[in-house]
């Protein structure tokens, strides 16, 4: 396999199509791309279908400029600088927007799934709650669980009676969008990631796309980032593109490099 490309972030964000699947690295307002955010504004795009653990500004903001088509996560919103994700309200609300929704642990365990290569994972999250209504079945009433993309399971659960102790278990099928955008704090020359801090669910978004883009504070010699390997979170082949970009992810906060910045997050 190839070393990943290094690219400028307007030539990264040009390989997206309009409909592609999408995910991100990160939590509510921690090492979210928001460089790539504003340029895939700035690009046009359209008819999104975003996949995520859960939300914050940059599901938001690419939702308030009509960029995005179809919504599946648990949550979003800005923590202490403003709770509620307006714009995706907005949308949802007006019927402009579809909004898949599923528990924390259910979108966690599709994650989970989708980097391990297997179709679903099993899980008790959600049950007995509306979480699990037909009735909020929200893709598989827009007709979109018909088979024509493949990025759309044909269920959104199923729930199964397992032999061993014949307990009831939800099944949540595997998440695996055409694209991951991790916003990371180094990469090494030939494409190690390493994530300072809390990682949260990256190594499984990153894991589980099809294609992954890397945004870097920095890019720093492969034989330093190689000295502390205990260190590192995904290996250079499973990388496919490289963008240097310091202050990529404000105004959400990098570990050990910048803190958010809740003034203009709000």
């Amino acid at each position: 396999m190839g070393r990943p490309q290094k690219v400028s972030l307007a030539e990264a964000v040009r390989l997206i199509q309009d409909g592609d699947s999408l995910t991100f690295s990160g939590f509510t307002i921690w090492r979210r791309p928001m460089a790539a955010i504003m340029e895939m504004i700035r690009q046009g795009k359209k008819d999104l279908h975003l996949i995520m653990v859960n939300g914050g500004p940059h599901d938001d903001m690419l939702s308030g400029a009509g960029c995005v088509k179809i919504w599946e996560s648990c949550w979003s919103g800005h923590e202490l600088f403003g709770k509620i994700p307006g714009n995706l309200a907005r949308k949802v609300q007006a019927g402009e927007l579809i909004c898949e929704d599923y528990s924390h642990v259910q979108m966690l365990y599709r994650f989970v799934a989708g980097s391990q290569g297997i179709p679903f994972m099993p899980t008790y999250s959600a049950m007995g709650s509306d979480m699990l209504n037909p009735e909020y079945d929200m893709l598989g009433k827009a007709g979109l669980r018909d088979g024509s993309n493949p990025k759309i399971p044909s269920l959104k659960y199923e729930m199964y009676t397992e032999n061993f102790t014949g307990s009831e278990v939800v099944l949540v099928p595997a998440a695996q969008p055409d694209w991951c955008i991790a916003h990371v704090q180094m990469v090494g020359s030939e494409g190690t990631v390493r994530v300072l801090g809390q990682k949260f669910a990256d190594e499984e978004a990153m894991k589980a796309a099809d294609k992954l883009i890397v945004i870097a504070e920095e890019i720093v010699p492969e034989e330093f980032i190689r000295r502390e390997p205990e260190h590192n979170l995904i290996p250079p082949h499973l990388v496919d593109y490289i963008v240097e970009l310091p202050w990529a992810g404000h105004p959400t906060g990098c570990f050990d490099y910048y803190e958010a910045d809740g003034e203009f997050i709000k």
